[in-house]
């Protein structure tokens, strides 16, 4: 069931429900789930974590995805060819999150899963307002 929230312009960020947000629905396609542990066991509203891997030799922007008490799963999709839908790839979504980041499954579909960033990782204690003042 999808839970509809209205919204008010402040400046650069949204209040919805008295919560301040400056972050669009970030979804991604995870990739690479076939060279781990495949992907039939994912369903919607699992929990996985984003880690940013600066280190790797073949991208720069990749981003591994977690599932607590397995590990590594894939990689957030960085190609126009395992990008599904609307979702970013690695290296739109690298810049809007911190080193580390959270996510939900919403789809499983035929050859990808598509999660939802429900935390960015980035300082959330930052005022926004205050800091365009100065």
């Amino acid at each position: 069931m999808m839970q509809w929230m209205s919204t008010e312009k402040i400046g650069k960020a949204d209040r919805v429900y008295g919560k301040e947000t400056t972050m669009e629905d970030l979804y991604f396609t995870i990739a690479g789930c076939s060279h781990y542990f495949g992907s039939d066991f994912m369903e919607k509203g699992m929990k996985v974590k984003l880690e940013k891997e600066p280190d790797n030799e073949y991208d720069k922007e990749a981003i591994q995805v977690k599932i607590k008490g397995l590990g590594k799963i894939g990689y957030v999709a960085n190609s126009p060819f395992t990008v599904k839908g609307e979702s970013m790839s690695a290296g739109r979504l690298y810049d809007k999150i911190g080193d580390k980041a959270k996510g939900k499954v919403v789809f499983v579909v035929d050859g990808g899963v598509v999660c939802m960033i429900v935390d960015t990782g980035v300082d959330k204690n930052l005022n926004i307002i205050d800091s365009e003042l100065q």
